[in-house]
C-alpha cells in the first residue's frame, strides 16, 4: 500500500510535444487518490502507471487553461462507462461548472454518479477540502487568469502501540485505541503506566505543495515554509525571462529562488515549454539556486 506517493502524469506545458504530456498529478496516500490538474493524455497515463480509476474520488483543477483540464471530460465519461456510483468531488474556480456542465450534458448523458463541483476563490489562502486523511489549502497564485496552487497536509496519525508491552501488561482491546492517543494505561493494581513507555511517536504529518502556472510570487513562501516537497513550475530558462513576465511565468531560477526562501525539504520542477529539447538547462539553472532540484518526467513516482 502506498504511504503517500506523487505521480507525475504529465508535466509540460499548453504546446503538445512528444517528450511531454499536458499537466497532472496524483497523489496516492495510503490507497486514496486526489488528482491535480487533468491535461489531455491524463488517462492513458493512469492506464501505465496502473493508477486505479475506482479509488479516485477528488480532482483539483488550478485554473481553465486547456492543458490543466482538457482531458477532464473524457476522464468523467470513462468512470461513467467503469459503473462507477459515488460522486465525484471536482474543486476549481466557480467557472468550471460553466465549461463543463455542458459538455457533460451532450456527451455524458444518463451518468451514474453525481459530479459535486465546489468553487474555489483563488484569490485567498484557505482551507477548501478535509477528510480523515488531510487537509487541502488554496495557494493564491499569479497569472493571466484566477489561478491557485493547492496544498496538502497530512493529518497527524495516532502513536503506535508497542506490541510486546501490550501483552506484557495485557492491556484490554477496547482500551488500546484510548491509549494510542495519549491516554495512560491503569492496571487492575493501580499501577499508572505512561503511554510514552507504552507507544512509539507516529511519523510527524507530511506536506506537499503544488505550485503552477504562477509568475514569480515570493507572496507563497509563507504558505508553503518548510513543505516535505515543492512542485513550482519552470516553464523558461533566465535567457527568456522576458517571455516568462510577459506570460506570467517563472524560469527554473525563480522556481528554484521560491523553494529556498521557503526552506522546503525537495523541489520538483515542471510544465517545461515546448521550446527547449533538453530540459537539463533548466535543472542546471535550478540547481545553481536549490542544489539538488527534481526534473519531472512522466511516469516519474516520489515519496513526499
Amino acid at each position: 500500500m502506498a504511504d503517500f506517493d506523487l505521480h507525475i502524469l504529465g508535466c509540460g506545458s499548453a504546446l503538445p510535444t512528444t517528450r511531454h504530456l499536458a499537466t497532472s498529478q496524483v497523489i496516492n496516500l495510503r490507497d486514496k487518490l486526489y488528482m491535480i490538474d487533468c491535461g489531455e493524455g491524463t488517462q492513458v497515463q493512469m492506464r501505465l502507471a496502473r493508477i486505479k480509476f475506482s479509488r479516485l474520488n477528488h480532482i483539483f483543477i488550478s485554473h481553465l487553461h486547456g492543458d490543466h483540464c482538457f482531458g477532464l471530460p473524457g476522464l468523467i465519461s470513462t468512470l461513467g462507462m467503469l459503473g462507477r456510483r459515488g460522486p465525484l468531488f471536482i474543486y476549481s474556480h466557480r467557472e468550471m461548472e460553466d465549461y463543463l456542465q455542458p459538455v457533460l450534458a451532450r456527451f455524458c448523458m444518463g451518468l451514474p454518479f453525481e459530479v459535486v463541483f465546489n468553487a474555489v476563490d483563488t484569490g485567498k489562502h484557505a482551507l477548501i477540502m478535509e477528510d480523515r486523511s488531510l487537509r487541502v489549502y488554496s495557494i493564491p497564485l499569479k497569472h493571466r487568469i484566477p489561478t491557485c496552487g493547492f496544498l496538502f497536509e497530512e493529518k497527524a496519525q495516532e502513536d503506535h502501540l508497542i506490541r510486546e508491552m501490550a501483552d506484557f501488561y495485557r492491556i484490554p482491546v477496547s482500551l488500546r485505541r484510548g491509549i494510542k492517543q495519549g491516554d495512560d494505561y491503569i492496571t487492575p493494581e493501580g499501577e499508572v503506566v505512561p503511554h510514552t513507555r507504552l507507544t512509539r511517536p507516529a511519523k510527524p504529518p507530511r506536506r506537499y505543495a503544488y505550485c503552477s502556472d504562477t509568475a514569480f510570487s515570493p507572496d507563497i513562501t509563507s504558505i508553503i515554509k518548510g513543505v516535505d516537497l515543492l512542485y513550482h513550475e519552470a516553464t523558461f530558462a533566465e535567457a527568456d525571462i522576458a517571455r516568462a513576465r510577459q506570460t506570467a511565468h517563472s524560469t527554473a531560477a525563480q522556481a528554484a529562488s521560491i523553494a529556498r526562501q521557503a526552506e522546503v525539504k525537495r523541489l520538483v520542477i515542471g510544465h517545461f515549454s515546448a521550446r527547449y529539447d533538453d530540459d537539463s538547462i533548466l535543472k542546471l539553472e535550478a540547481d545553481n539556486v536549490f542544489p539538488g532540484t527534481i526534473l519531472a518526467k512522466e511516469g516519474l513516482v516520489l515519496p513526499v
